[in-house]
């Protein structure tokens, strides 16, 4: 009896260890499956902590991408700007020479300044006796319609050539020479031409014939200055105008991405680039060589500008106004600085067809050779002196 009551003691202790043991089991797993619980807590956490970090940084990055473009177009701006401002000074070394290397005060700096503009003002006066203006459109003749709706027709500017040459549309290799300006009103089409095949295509409606020379703009990822010889049909020179990033000339013929002009003191182009974009520059060119001589950038604006022409070293910016058929000059930029807008006459062209694609200014004749929406057309300039400021 004794021993059944030991083996009982024995067993019940027995099971109060075993029930011990399963207590302390359960407490440690729920102790770990807290842990684990936190775990996963924090690591849920720390990934949207990671993903937001990461999508800051790809925003930052997308930035520093956005201003480093910013900062290497302006890099190129600053470049075009000091090459230019290089040329000018290489240009006024070659007029002035050498100066000595003295301690100035900003008083004499200012006077050196305004003997160099007037240096710079005589040459150009110089080139010419020419001091004229435009006073009013004194008539209008409209010789016929050929062509497309856009595109070029010129007399030979320099003198003693009566032929006439069309530039049909803004993108070809063919120019249709008439003998005189008789020959191309009787003619039927283009049937009494001579085609004249050039080397390569011209672009948009901006060139010029001068001195028995075709001048016509090639442009493919440059602009290019081609120089024809007319009597010998062969290409003679050529130069890449030393610009970047350059728009279309005029808001309204984006065709024209650069418009050169004759006038009684030479070869000018006009022009308009990103960094100025907003306004048209003029370079004064050798029509010789094609070198660049001096840049100016002008306050007239591109918008809305339908074609311009130069007299005299005066820019005159022709503007489609609101009045169906009409345009006007309404800017007027002088290299010489004899005169302004305030200066100048309002001046409206008579009432046409469309939009002039090209002006052309002939100095022997002092007429404009106009293109609008397929028509020819000759403006008759009367002309004044030009006022001193």
């Amino acid at each position: 009896m004794r021993g059944l009551v030991v083996l009982v003691t024995l067993a019940c202790f027995a099971s109060a260890q075993h029930q011990a043991l399963i207590d302390y089991l359960e407490r440690r797993l729920l102790a770990i499956e807290d842990r684990i619980s936190l775990w996963h807590e924090q690591t849920t956490r720390y990934a949207s902590e990671l993903r937001e970090l990461k999508q800051q940084m790809v925003s930052q990055l997308e930035n520093l991408d956005k201003e480093k473009e910013a900062l290497r177009t302006n890099l190129d701006g600053v470049g075009t700007r000091v090459d230019r401002v290089e040329r000018e000074l290489d240009y006024l070394e070659t007029q002035n020479g050498a100066q000595p290397c003295v301690d100035v005060d900003d008083k004499l700096i200012e006077q050196q300044v305004t003997l160099v503009q007037e240096k710079q003002k005589e040459k150009y006066l110089k080139l010419s006796d020419c001091s004229d203006m435009i006073s009013s459109i004194k008539a209008m003749k409209i010789l016929k319609r050929v062509g497309g709706p856009k595109g070029m027709w010129t007399k030979d500017t320099s003198r003693g050539s009566g032929k006439v040459y069309i530039f049909n549309g803004t993108d070809d290799d063919t120019i249709h020479e008439f003998a005189s300006v008789q020959d191309f009103t009787r003619s039927v089409g283009m049937s009494l031409s001579k085609d004249l095949k050039l080397p390569s295509a011209w672009r948009g409606t901006g060139h010029v014939v001068y001195r028995n020379h075709a001048y016509y703009i090639n442009q493919a990822e440059e602009i290019k200055v081609v120089k024809y010889d007319m009597r010998n049909n062969s290409e003679t020179d050529s130069t890449v105008f030393p610009l970047q990033d350059h728009v279309p000339v005029f808001g309204l013929t984006p065709e024209t991405l650069m418009d050169l002009a004759v006038d009684e003191e030479g070869l000018w182009a006009i022009y308009a680039t990103r960094q100025n974009e907003r306004h048209i520059s003029v370079a004064k060119m050798d029509a010789n060589s094609l070198d660049i001589e001096q840049m100016w950038d002008t306050n007239c604006p591109r918008e809305n500008a339908e074609a311009a022409f130069i007299i005299c070293g005066t820019l005159y910016v022709v503007y489609n106004t609101k009045q169906p058929g009409r345009s006007r000059i309404q800017c007027v930029f002088d290299v010489n600085g004899m005169v302004t807008n305030e200066d100048a006459p309002l001046i409206y062209f008579p009432k046409r067809y469309g939009a002039h694609s090209s002006l052309k200014y002939n100095p022997q004749e002092q007429l404009l050779y106009a293109w609008d929406d397929g028509y020819q057309i000759l403006y008759k300039l009367i002309m004044k002196k030009k006022l001193e400021i």
